[in-house]
């Protein structure tokens, strides 16, 4: 990924839920070693950095194996050693996810509300600064939950379905007025088949492109309990590169202006 980055323009990479402790380590180094020589200048995590065990209203295994200051001190490993091999001007982003959001949001089935205070990860005592490092952009659908680099939108992503990541490129990109717009997403763990443009009907076009950089979780023993029965043929690991025309205002640009390219894993 070693090309130079051209006047005027922003040079991005995206990935999507680590699900700490349960990262892939093989797609973590994979990830590191691709990130290194790209010459960045914004570098986007897109949610589920924390697997929040203890914040989950079901029942699991997982919540007996580790506790939530363990899920702190693996995250903070995991976006340090991000910015250790970043250029030390890009900026970082992270939008959270619904993994990350279930431990602050007002639910008490999830975490009493008198601890509430105690569990946000920027006020930790040892891992604190670790994660002060990044613009945390709030888990909300719509304009308050994006995050954008001129026609470039970046979501946590909501729906799960097979056309959620069209659909809901659509929708943001409509929310925020932005047209020949490119929408990164994660949340569904399945990288899209490269950068695709969404379609009205079979021959009818519309002027948004949108992927999905799928997941960087564990698989096999780690596979997580509430999939032990379905199917994720479909899941694979992935990181999205681009560069994009950060001048003017993106919602008055003609034609597109940004390249990206993505990249899944292979093994």
């Amino acid at each position: 990924m070693a090309w130079k980055k051209r006047p005027g323009t922003e040079r991005f990479a995206a990935i999507s839920c680590a699900h700490v402790p349960f990262h892939c380590k093989k797609a973590q180094a994979w990830m590191l070693d691709l990130i290194a020589d790209a010459e960045l200048t914004t570098y986007v995590m897109l949610g589920d950095l924390f697997e929040s065990s203890a914040a989950s209203v079901h029942e699991n295994d997982d919540a007996n194996t580790h506790t939530l200051e363990d899920e702190y001190e693996n995250g903070a490993a995991y976006l340090d050693k991000i910015r250790e091999v970043l250029p030390k001007d890009c900026k970082l982003v992270w939008c959270l996810g619904n993994h990350d959001d279930n431990i602050l949001v007002r639910d008490s089935r999830r975490i009493p509300k008198d601890l509430r205070p105690l569990c946000d990860w920027n006020n930790h005592y040892d891992f604190g600064a670790s994660f002060r490092h990044w613009e945390q952009i709030p888990y909300v659908k719509g304009k308050e939950g994006t995050f954008n680099l001129g026609q470039v939108i970046f979501a946590h992503g909501y729906d799960c379905n097979q056309n959620s990541d069209s659909i809901e490129g659509l929708q943001l990109a409509y929310s925020l007025g932005i047209w020949n717009s490119l929408t990164i997403r994660g949340h569904t763990h399945r990288p899209s088949d490269g950068i695709v443009q969404s379609r009205r009907s079979s021959k009818v076009l519309l002027p948004h492109w949108y992927c999905n950089v799928g997941h960087m979780r564990a698989m096999g023993k780690d596979r997580p309990q509430f999939m032990k029965r379905k199917d994720v043929s479909q899941w694979g690991n992935a990181i999205v590169f681009g560069e994009v025309n950060t001048r003017g205002n993106p919602r008055r640009m003609d034609g597109k202006q940004w390249d990206a390219e993505l990249i899944v894993r292979q093994g």
